[in-house]
């Protein structure tokens, strides 16, 4: 079965709005069985459908009104770019740091790999500095 550009962006923008409801599982079920993450701070890539499931709810315990704004997406043969802005209100843990209060905007570049028809692999690189800057105790921007 192969799978068109179009339909793998529009696969990806459900799984983006399944995340921003909550729907990990189903949006789990859009991952091949295999699949590979490959993330910042990782010196080797992450496999499975189970771990994409633990980071994703690791984000949105912390931040669970995160919104998930596209900002451009485009693709060719079996890869989709996405320019993505996330902002969302630190109200849980996230790694050192205690629920803030505060409201967070940050950006990612993410490069996704489809098999047929699903999610097979992801290439993320969120801007994670300026995430960790916006919730650190001694932010000097709030």
């Amino acid at each position: 079965m192969t799978t068109t550009v179009e339909q793998n962006m529009a696969l990806l923008r459900t799984a983006y709005q399944l995340v921003e409801s909550g729907g990990f599982e189903d949006a789990a079920q859009m991952l091949t069985e295999n699949f590979i993450a490959n993330v910042p701070g990782s010196p080797d890539p992450l496999h499975g459908r189970e771990t994409w499931q633990h980071g994703t709810k690791i984000m949105k315990d912390a931040f669970p009104d995160l919104k998930i704004n596209v900002q451009d997406m485009f693709g060719v043969d079996d890869k989709v770019t996405v320019l993505v802005h996330f902002r969302a209100t630190h109200q849980g843990a996230f790694q050192q740091f205690e629920a803030t209060g505060r409201q967070v905007s940050y950006r990612s570049v993410e490069v996704y790999r489809f098999e047929d028809g699903r999610i097979a692999e992801e290439w993320v690189a969120p801007d994670l500095m300026s995430l960790m800057r916006q919730i650190s105790p001694t932010s000097a921007d709030h």
